[in-house]
Order: C-alpha cells, then structure tokens, then sequence
C-alpha cells in the first residue's frame, strides 16, 4: 500500500490551488507515493469585517493549521502550504519552514472596476475609492496619490471582484497580488502591474511556503526535492529584514528583489509611514550563496533603513497602535 501524505490547506479557492501545486511538484517527484490535500478554515478566513492589523496580525492564518501539524489523530497533517506574505517571521518553536518554492509574479496589481476606461493608477480621478486592506499598499498610495481614498476590502480573490463590480460599494479600483489572480486563472482582471516607486511588493509575495514539524526529517528529506534555492535565498533576506525590523503584518515594509543568474541579490526597500508622508528607501546588492548570508544581508539592510530614519516611523506606528486600545 502506497504512503500517503497530508498537505493541510486553507479553505479558499487560492489556497487550495496553491496546495495543489505543491502536491503535484512532489507527486512528479515521488509518484508512488498519494499526496492529499486537508483543508480548514481558520480565524482569518470566518472573521471577514475587520482589517487584518486589526486582531491578530499574521498568525490567524496559520495557528489552527499548526494544531492539526501537531495532531496524531486521524485530522493530522503532514505539511502545511501557505502564501508565505502570511508567515509570520518568527514561527513557534516546533515548526519550521521546510521549504519555499519558485516564486510567481510578486508584484501587486491594480484591478479597475470593469465599467471605468482608466488602465491605471496615474489615469485614475484624484478622487477614487481604492479597496485594500493592506497599510502597506495603502501609505506607499498616499505617499504617490495623497487625493485618492482607501475602503478596507476583505474576503477572499471572487468575493472582492465581486464587490468592486457592485456600484452600492463605491470601489474605483482594487490592488491585489498578482499571484494570487494567475494562480487561479483570473490574470485578465488586472488593469495593471505595479512596481517601484509606486508600490513595492510584500515581504515574501508570490512565493509558497511550506511549514512542518521541526523534527519531521522525512517530510523534510520530500521537501528538499521541490524547494527552489534563488526563491528562498531571496525571501529569507526579505524576511530576515523584516524580522530585524519586528515587522509584521501592519508595518507597512516593501521590498523589490531581483537576484541574478551569477547570485548577486539586490533588494531595494521602504518603510512609508501610514499617512504617506514620510518614508525611508534604502538598496543593497550582494552576492549570496547560503540562507545564512541572507539572512545577514537582511539584517544589514534593516540596519541601513533605520539609519535612514525607519526607526521613528516605526515608532510612530507603534506609539499609535497602542493608543488605539
């Protein structure tokens, strides 16, 4: 009888076509062996009306998924596929990221609403509703478009197009990974690719990740087979960076990282305040060879944005935060 593997997914259409994609990689690399994929919903998926900062950051993705990683009941998992944008940098103890695949377009995307003729962000009137629930699309917009108004959009990929095709709503345009609609063939939604200087991308973005139990050297040894090395050199720097930073999934960090043929990695960076009018832009090119050098250059590059003056950013975003409650 053949060994099968569980691959734990969240319940969206996205989540479980990105699952797939890793059960198919593995499945060409170990055929006799059934990869299965489990899906649940998690905190991040049932609460639907509030903006992700707004209670819990990034582990409401991923902690029930991590109960099943540590169940030895039948509901046990194997291995869980995220986006890695939704990792926290810091996982619990015993887990950990056994491997990051090659990574799709990272870019975020503006989509108009279908009855507009604007094709993009300079196109759009001064003052448009722009749907994202993201603080770091949302201050690297104002910083570029201070007239432009921003809605808290949440929901999975169909239930945002949805909305912003509904005239109640009031949306002019959307922003959205780019991955996300190419993963689940909704690519001629976009209206646009953005990139520097309008918007840089989110630590991770575009990439899959894959947690496991820490020990699980089996799962591991599979995994290794499938990880793609200029991927994971490239988002563990970004991540190293953000967790030097203590980032998070409300600070509104963004990153463009390409990494040549030869292995030189170059990130160029931005830490915008909220309101769009500050912000500290830092770039380093390096060659890398192993995750500990990225995760070096990471830490060099958070060094060089707080000298930059990210550091009082930072601290006005937090010294806001706490002001909330």
């Amino acid at each position: 009888m053949s060994k099968t593997i569980r691959l734990g997914s969240r319940t969206s259409k996205l989540a479980v076509a990105q699952t797939e994609i890793v059960a198919q990689a593995l499945k060409g690399c170990f055929p006799d062996y059934n990869f299965e994929t489990v899906t649940k919903a998690t905190l991040g998926d049932n609460v639907q009306d509030k903006a992700l900062y707004a209670f819990g950051g990034k582990s409401v993705w991923t902690s029930e998924l991590e109960e099943m990683l540590v169940s030895t009941g039948p509901e046990g998992i194997d291995m869980i596929v995220h986006s890695l944008k939704d990792v926290p940098t810091n996982l619990p103890n015993e887990f950990k990221l056994g491997a990051i695949l090659d990574r799709t377009d990272p870019r975020d995307v503006l989509v108009v609403r279908s009855d507009l003729a604007h094709k993009s962000l300079s196109e759009l009137p001064p003052d448009s509703v722009i749907g994202t629930s993201s603080v770091r699309r949302m201050a690297q917009l104002r910083r570029r478009y201070p007239s432009f108004q921003f809605k808290v959009i949440r929901g999975n990929i169909n239930t945002r197009l949805a909305k912003l095709e509904d005239p109640e709503q009031g949306y002019t345009g959307l922003i959205l990974a780019a991955a996300g609609l190419l993963r689940i063939d909704l690519g001629d939604k976009i209206t646009q690719f953005l990139s520097s200087p309008d918007v840089l991308y989110a630590v991770g973005q575009g990439a899959l990740g894959v947690e496991i139990k820490k020990d699980d050297e089996f799962t591991q040894s599979l995994l290794d087979k499938i990880k793609d090395m200029p991927t994971t050199l490239s988002c563990t720097a970004e991540r190293s960076l953000m967790r030097t930073l203590e980032g998070g999934c409300s600070v509104p960090l963004g990153v463009e990282t390409n990494i040549s043929p030869d292995g030189v990695l170059t990130i160029e960076t931005c830490i915008t305040s909220v309101d769009g009018t500050e912000a500290a832009l830092s770039k380093l090119s390096r060659k890398v060879q192993t995750e500990d050098e990225a995760e070096s250059m990471g830490k060099d590059l958070a060094q060089q944005l707080l000298s930059q003056g990210a550091g009082a950013i930072l601290e006005k975003i937090n010294y806001d935060k706490l002001n909330e409650h």
